[in-house]
């Protein structure tokens, strides 16, 4: 009689759900089924949206599939549903799948579902600012930017032209700098393309509450990013917080206003609605588990990434939000996992940061690796071999890098990506009209 194997379900298909599912496929034990669970068929390389906004890369560059990532043929499974419920005793999932509800089983499940982007930190945030967390949120902030430039070159009064032509980031972290770095040299890059749009009539500014860009870094390194931005046009506002937000502008504390009509927020995230659902232990919004990713009082429940705070042994504080530090769980909790099925010690995480990377534009960046500090190409040519790395399939690897190469020595594509069904198209276009 055959035994059915045991079931380790991943739920959520990040940095950390997909570094997990390698590592445990990479070290797998006889018996043992590897199933993902993701909303998402792909996994988003979040510190690469910027570049997509800018259209330094492709879309399709900054995602993977899922299904890619995976051993299916060697019994690995990917489900594309949404987990509703948890039943611990039972040790089952029910899932809204594509096929409606399903109860999925597991021995041993790890949740892994990251967090979302917050939208209320400030009055008009929600209604007026353009946040950058997903691939769509990219495409639209792309497609906004292309839309001004051909705005103003149909308008007349000067100051609506300068406004429309103004983009404010807030926030002056990774996502912030990278942001703005790219958004500078797109401008400059496809401005051959928008003749009537004179330079002086369009701008990039960052807004910073904190008296340095990139806190995470070196103050050298926050320093070179700085002189970096400003370099290529950049105005960057340290220690200056936006009030609220507006459809016409940024008012700032303490007075002055900024008149922009297109403002990115890269500050803010929210626990995943999922970790209240589930009546999960909690520390701060986040899964609480003990050192070796467990979560107590939950038998064969772990946690990893940015849903979980997990406690670093090497530090004796909690894990910071990042996807190396989310890389690194992922193969700590492999060892693990494959530790209890067969039946042996698990071992708390510890993890001393490798280093840092930023890339601020085309061929710009700053790094820090193992103590070593550079700045400008060979950092962001760093920056990029990293995460190329991490793609999964060697074919998939050798295209994005003939892309990149090639993309290094061309202008920005000012291709607008809009997905119009035909029977969204108005009747005098041809189209059916909305029904």
């Amino acid at each position: 009689m055959n035994t059915p194997p045991r079931s380790i379900v991943i739920v959520g298909g990040g940095f950390a759900g997909t570094a997990l599912a390698r590592a445990l496929d990479a070290r797998r034990l006889h018996g043992v089924q590897i199933t993902l669970i993701s909303e998402e068929s792909t996994t988003t390389f979040h510190p690469m949206l910027p570049e997509a906004v800018a259209a330094s890369v492709f879309p399709e560059q900054v995602v993977a599939p899922l299904r890619e990532m995976l051993d299916l043929r060697r019994g690995d499974r990917f489900i594309m549903g949404r987990v509703l419920a948890i039943d611990a005793v039972a040790r089952t999932l029910r899932c809204e799948t594509l096929a409606g509800e399903r109860c999925i089983a597991y021995d041993q499940l790890v949740l892994a579902f990251g967090n979302r982007a917050r939208l209320d930190l400030l009055p008009g945030m929600a209604l007026h600012a353009l946040p950058l967390k997903t691939v769509g949120d990219a495409l639209h902030i792309r497609n906004v930017v292309l839309r001004r430039l051909a705005r103003i070159e149909l308008e007349t009064d000067a100051d609506l032209r300068r406004a429309l032509g103004h983009f404010v980031v807030i926030g002056g972290g990774f996502s912030g700098a990278e942001v703005a770095g790219e958004l500078i040299d797109c401008l400059a890059s496809i401005s051959r393309y928008y003749p009537r749009v004179r330079r002086d009539e369009w701008a990039v500014t960052v807004l910073h509450d904190q008296d340095r860009l990139l806190p995470e870094m070196s103050p050298r390194l926050a320093a070179a990013a700085l002189r970096s931005l400003q370099r290529r046009g950049v105005a960057v506002h340290l220690s200056t917080r936006a009030q609220g937000i507006h459809e016409t502008g940024v008012a700032l504390v303490g007075g002055g206003e900024l008149a922009s009509h297109t403002v990115i927020s890269t500050i803010g995230n929210q626990p995943n609605p999922l970790v209240k659902r589930l009546a999960l232990p909690q520390e701060r919004g986040r899964i609480r588990v003990e050192p070796d990713l467990s979560v107590p009082g939950f038998p064969g429940v772990w946690a990893l990434g940015d849903c979980a705070a997990v406690p670093n042994a090497a530090s004796a504080s909690t894990s910071p939000a990042t996807a190396q530090f989310a890389v690194r769980q992922a193969r700590h909790l492999a060892g693990n996992l494959l530790a209890r099925e067969r039946g042996a010690g698990t071992r708390p995480f510890a993890a001393r940061p490798r280093g840092s990377m930023a890339a601020l534009g085309r061929r710009n960046g700053v790094a820090e690796v193992f103590g070593v500090e550079f700045s400008g190409l060979p950092a962001w040519l760093l920056w990029r071999a990293f995460y190329l790395s991490q793609m999964p399939t060697l074919r998939r690897k050798l295209r994005i890098w003939v892309e990149w190469t090639w993309g290094m020595f061309f202008p920005a594509d000012i291709t607008h990506l809009r997905f119009t069904r035909s029977r969204e198209l108005p009747a005098h276009e041809g189209g059916v009209g909305a029904p």
